[in-house]
């Protein structure tokens, strides 16, 4: 088991892939400077929260989830919200952890389902099977298994990291964690959050690629490939479909963000400009800054779309008229 090799061929098919999605990754540079987009940023990570619940039968709309997220109360099933909270606490560590560690995977998990699975951070003690509704289509291994195969599996990726790309490792080790299905619970979760873990640490723009969205429109197809994988014994399905859910998502954002950058004004970019490395900065230092003497051309101009759009913030919200508000480039 020390030489344990995951059974799949890297394919022409699956370098096509990889050749697409690595064409449309060169064109999202405006995506790159993510702090000139933190709506669209936020909004993808909800839509990668809210898709993954929801894949796991979570029944709370995107815009529950945007207003649990953002502290409101929201009427709902004390686990279902409970979910919500843990979910986006587990994406915000997504830069802190290490991809090829255990024992951070296990702290995820513990965040991930705190308050909501009895084995929150632990591998599973008892038999389980993936579902697809009331339909079984994986039968797991045995509990006392999961610790040699998640060695194993970890081994494998910590070796191959360097000389297998990342977009076709990643997806051998998600098909391989729903496989091996470690958790009593929350294992379709993890592997999607984990997925986007270890290609974050490649390109950091996947904290934000909300991949889930797409598994969600395709969920049929995306519990088939896993049971034809199983029925196989080779993931190379499974890899394929994953590749693809990767570039019909950055194809999505590719014309989204192109969208974004077009309604972007020349006033607000100059408003960025004056702010980028800045400290928060009142009403009259900006209007110096821009050269400006009409108030009301820099509130209407300038300001008030910037804030519109989210791009800056004030350092007192609750009181937008004080005389002594501020506002900020927000990162």
């Amino acid at each position: 088991m020390n030489n344990y090799i995951p059974p799949f061929i890297i394919t022409n098919h699956m370098l096509e892939y990889v050749s697409s999605i690595m064409k449309k990754i060169g064109k999202l540079d405006n995506y790159k400077d993510l702090n000139k987009m933190p709506i669209l940023r936020r909004n993808n990570r909800i839509h990668s929260i809210h898709s993954s619940l929801a894949i796991e039968n979570n029944s709370l709309s995107f815009n529950q989830v945007k207003d649990i997220i953002d502290g409101k109360l929201v009427k709902g099933e004390r686990k279902e919200i409970e979910e919500v909270k843990n979910a986006y606490k587990a994406y915000e560590m997504m830069n802190k952890v290490n991809p090829y560690s255990i024992e951070d995977l296990k702290m995820i998990h513990g965040i991930m389902t705190f308050l909501t699975v009895e084995e929150s951070g632990e591998f599973r003690k008892g038999e389980e099977g993936v579902f697809d509704g009331n339909k079984c289509i994986h039968i797991c291994p045995k509990p006392e298994m999961i610790k040699s195969l998640m060695t194993n599996l970890f081994a494998w990726m910590e070796l191959n990291k360097d000389t297998i790309h990342p977009l076709i490792l990643s997806s051998v080790f998600h098909y391989e964690f729903v496989f091996i299905h470690p958790f009593s619970d929350g294992n379709g979760r993890m592997a999607r959050l984990w997925q986007n873990i270890i290609l974050s640490q490649w390109e950091d723009i996947f904290a934000y690629v909300p991949i889930e969205s797409q598994i969600k429109k395709y969920q049929e197809e995306y519990y088939q490939a896993i049971s034809n994988c199983n029925s196989k014994g080779n993931f190379d399905e499974f890899i394929k479909f994953m590749l693809k859910m990767i570039d019909e998502t950055l194809g999505e954002l590719v014309i989204g963000t192109s969208k974004e950058a077009n309604h972007l004004s020349p006033y607000v970019q100059k408003l960025l400009n004056v702010m980028e490395n800045e400290p928060a900065m009142n009403t009259k230092e900006l209007m110096t800054k821009l050269g400006l003497k009409s108030r009301a051309s820099f509130k209407n101009n300038y300001l008030n779309p910037a804030l519109k759009n989210g791009l800056i913030k004030m350092t007192n919200p609750d009181k937008p008229t004080s005389k002594n508000q501020a506002y900020y480039k927000d990162c």
